[in-house]
Formats: structure tokens, C-alpha cells, sequence
């Protein structure tokens, strides 16, 4: 079996580390010319969000494209009877709220931060202004889009026909998902208990799904992360036998 190694840890090179850094790595920033990049780094801002606090709240209006830093993030929705759903993780590198801000609608969805994060946000007006005269901005948005259609269809799936330890698997999977994290992800600081709560799980049920896919040969656990072995067999696990 040939394995794509893909270590999970808390550090490592050319991992983003400031706003400028996140503005100029991402994959939208390149379809700009110099003057429009200029532009958007001028009018973009950094906020800090503690462990547990809000970056977003559902039904607030939408005023800001924004994307992780530095952090890791939880996109869910809660029921009227207060059960949560999470929809997916979000981290260093990713950008969301694009299709609030182009519908002009109410956030349908809150997004926590799981541990420190810093989040980069850039205003309606600058989202706007590239979507009315970037062709190129414009087709790497309907990628984004598509892409996180995607995902969530997939995650929609694996959460209503799928037990714990293939949701462990393709939740792991999602967050090196090469359209919604083009930059290379050979680190990420993941730990057990932010596993859990990204898949849904108890935290225990978790570290037994991290151990069943460890014997599979699928990810190594580690004392401080996961060292992923095979990303494609993440992303196609099914389960084991019993």
C-alpha cells in the first residue's frame, strides 16, 4: 500500500503565522493583481478569539469574509431543544462565510473556537468590490463553494449511515480537503478531545476509533497528535468488522 504521510502535530514549517502571511498564502489572494491584493491586506483586520468564544453567531447578520490565522474552529447549528450539530472543523487556513455574505442573509450557523484562534476578516466592501471586478476571484469562489457543498453532502452521509469510527475517519479526513486547504498540510495541531468534538463523540469513544484506525494502518497516534498514513483509506473507511 502506498502511504501519503501527513503529520498532525503543533508545529512546522511554513505554517501561517500573521494576517499578512494568511492574505498572501491563499489560493484567492494569486488570482489578484498586485493593486487589488494591496488594497485588501490595507482594509483586512485580525480579531482574537479566546477558547469557547464566539467568532460568529447564528442569525447575526453577515458584514465580514473571514478566514483562520492561526486556530482551530467548530461550524455547527443548534436545535430549538439545544442539541448541537456540527457541521465541520475549520482550520489555520480556511476561509468561510462566503455564501451568507453573497446572499445578503443572516448567518445560519455559529462558529466557536475550540482553543485560541485568530481570525482574519475582511469587509463586505472589499468581498464585494473584487466579486464585481475579478473574473478569477469570482471562479475561485464557485470552486469553494462547490467544494463545501461537497463536503457537507459527504458529512450529511457518513453522520446518519455510518458509525463512530468511519465519522473519526472522514472527519479527520475533511480537514485535508486540497480544495478548502490548497497549501500543503504536513502539520496540524490536533488533539483527542478537539477530535472528539469536531466528530460528535464522547471523547472516550473517540480514542476508541483513534486506536481501531491505528490497527488499520490508516494514522499513527501520537503523544501530542496523529500521524496520518493513508488519507484516501480515511476518506473511504467504512468501519470494521466485529
Amino acid at each position: 500500500m502506498k502511504h501519503r504521510h501527513l503529520s498532525l502535530a503543533t508545529t512546522g514549517p511554513g505554517q501561517v503565522r500573521t494576517l499578512s502571511d494568511l492574505l498572501h498564502k491563499s489560493v484567492w489572494s494569486r488570482t489578484l493583481t498586485p493593486h487589488e491584493l494591496d488594497r485588501v491586506v490595507t482594509e483586512a483586520f485580525e480579531r482574537q478569539v479566546p477558547a469557547g468564544g464566539f467568532v460568529a453567531r447564528m442569525g447575526q447578520p453577515v458584514d465580514h469574509w473571514m478566514g483562520v490565522i492561526d486556530g482551530l474552529l467548530k461550524m455547527s447549528v443548534t436545535s430549538p431543544d439545544g442539541k448541537v450539530s456540527t457541521l465541520t472543523g475549520m482550520n489555520t487556513g480556511g476561509w468561510f462565510g462566503e455564501g451568507s455574505l453573497i446572499k445578503r442573509e443572516p448567518r445560519r450557523y455559529d462558529v466557536v473556537a475550540l482553543r485560541p484562534s485568530r481570525v482574519a476578516l475582511v469587509p463586505f466592501a472589499t468581498f464585494e468590490r473584487l466579486r464585481n471586478t475579478s473574473l478569477p476571484f469570482n471562479h475561485h469562489l464557485q470552486n469553494l463553494m462547490n467544494s463545501r457543498l461537497s463536503l457537507f453532502i459527504g458529512m450529511l452521509e457518513y453522520d446518519r449511515l455510518l458509525g463512530p469510527d468511519a465519522r473519526v475517519a472522514r472527519c479527520i479526513a475533511t480537514l485535508f480537503n486540497t480544495d478548502l486547504y490548497p497549501e500543503a498540510r504536513a502539520y496540524v495541531d490536533l488533539h483527542q478531545q478537539e477530535i472528539a468534538l469536531l466528530c460528535g463523540v464522547s471523547r472516550q469513544r473517540a480514542n476508541v476509533a483513534l486506536r481501531r484506525l491505528q490497527d488499520g494502518g490508516l494514522l499513527r497516534v501520537e503523544p501530542r497528535g496523529v500521524t496520518v498514513l493513508d488519507l484516501e483509506g480515511l476518506r473511504n473507511f467504512a468501519g470494521v468488522s466485529t
